[in-house]
This record gives C-alpha cells, sequence and structure tokens, in this order.
C-alpha cells in the first residue's frame, strides 16, 4: 500500500507541474505577442483577437490570463515596480549607493530596448483613460519604493540629508522617466547605456558637497 500510494503521488506532482509550466508558457507567449504588436501596429490599434493570433492561441483564451489589453501593460509596469522592489530588499542588506547606481540598469532591463514598443506604451497612457489612470497608481508605488531607499542611504550617511527623501524620489522619477521617454524618441545608443549616463550625471548631486565633487571629478569622459 505505501508503494502504491508514493506511485500515485509520483505521478500527480509532474502532472501538475506540466500544467502549471503550460500556463505560465501561454501566459507568456500571449504577454509577448501583446507588446510586439503594440509595438507595430500601436496600443490602440491592436485587437484581443489581433494578440491571441499572434500567440497562436484561441481568442477566449486570452481572458484566462488578461482581464483586458490594458492589463497587458500593467503587468508590464509590474516588472519595473518589481526591479525597485528587489533594489529596495538589497538596499536593507547592505551599502545603497550601489544599489543605487545599479537600478537604472535594471529599470531598463531587455523588454525595454524597443524604442517602438516605448513609444507606444507612452501614446496608451497619454490617449486612454485607463492605462493613465493605471500609470498613476504605479509611479505612486514606485516613489514610496524609491523614497524608503533613498531614507536608508540618509540613515547611513550614504547621501545629503538636505533634501528630503520624498523630494530625492520624486526627482528621480523624473529623470528616469523624462531620459526613457527622450531615448525613445531618439535611440541611439542602448537604452541602457543612455540611463547609466543621465543616471551617472544626476547621482553627484544626490551626494552632495565634497563626496559629489568627488564624484564628479571621478566620473570618465564620454566625449
Amino acid at each position: 500500500m505505501a508503494s502504491s500510494s508514493a506511485a500515485t503521488r509520483h505521478v500527480s506532482l509532474p502532472r501538475s507541474g506540466r500544467r502549471e509550466r503550460r500556463r505560465a508558457e501561454i501566459r507568456e507567449r500571449l504577454f509577448r505577442a501583446a507588446l510586439r504588436l503594440f509595438a507595430e501596429r500601436g496600443f490602440m490599434e491592436t485587437t484581443v483577437e489581433d494578440i491571441t493570433e499572434a500567440a497562436d492561441v484561441g481568442k477566449g483564451t486570452f481572458f484566462n490570463y488578461f482581464r483586458t489589453k490594458e492589463h497587458v501593460l500593467a503587468t508590464f509596469g509590474a516588472e519595473r515596480l518589481a526591479a525597485i522592489e528587489r533594489a529596495l530588499e538589497r538596499a536593507k542588506e547592505g551599502p545603497v549607493l550601489p544599489v543605487i547606481r545599479k537600478l537604472p540598469g535594471d529599470l531598463a532591463g531587455h523588454t525595454t530596448e524597443n524604442a517602438a514598443l516605448l513609444r507606444a506604451i507612452y501614446g496608451a497612457h497619454a490617449s486612454c483613460t485607463p492605462v493613465r489612470a493605471e500609470l498613476h497608481k504605479r509611479l505612486d508605488t514606485a516613489r514610496r519604493l524609491l523614497a524608503a531607499i533613498f531614507t536608508i542611504a540618509q540613515e547611513r550617511g550614504e547621501v545629503r540629508r538636505d533634501i528630503s527623501a520624498a523630494e530625492m524620489a520624486r526627482l528621480a522619477q523624473v529623470v528616469l522617466l523624462g531620459m526613457t521617454m527622450a531615448w525613445s524618441l531618439h535611440p541611439d545608443s542602448s537604452l541602457r547605456a543612455t540611463s547609466q549616463q543621465a543616471w551617472d550625471l544626476f547621482l553627484p548631486s544626490l551626494l552632495g558637497g565634497a563626496k559629489g565633487r568627488r564624484a564628479r571629478e571621478r566620473r570618465p569622459s564620454r566625449g
């Protein structure tokens, strides 16, 4: 009896694992197909049926994974928030400045190395009220996470304290968003490289005083 029970467990677990892997694969396929079409056609011009055809699944399958195509963009935004959440966890465990320096590259990732996709996403935010409302929520959450990172850095004396952590987070967000939008309009280098260059210019101002001057002096020329 014991061996029979063990055999049953051995059979059922892989089946469950295969189902979960299959679901994850279909969701990822839908997600990537949607992003590709957003880049090619624009968000507003892409239909759910377009997405399911590109992903080679039935139309009804889409709604098993995303309530609307707007939720595809929410998933895209959630990936960016997850990068900041991971940065906050690393900041709690050790020096914060290396975490802050690495953040632009983490946010750039690989998905966003597509200027047409970014333009489509910014266009959706500008023209679609539900998408814009979702963006505001994500920006608020991201700003709170960034403020928590800067608070830790201030408590450890790694960044200046004459500016509030909340204001640092706001300004950092403006720099990162502005840089990403500017790159999407004129992608003359990789997004990761551009974001790091822009961040290198911004970071010394967070250090303040002598530390900021030393950081500027150490910054290599990018002529």
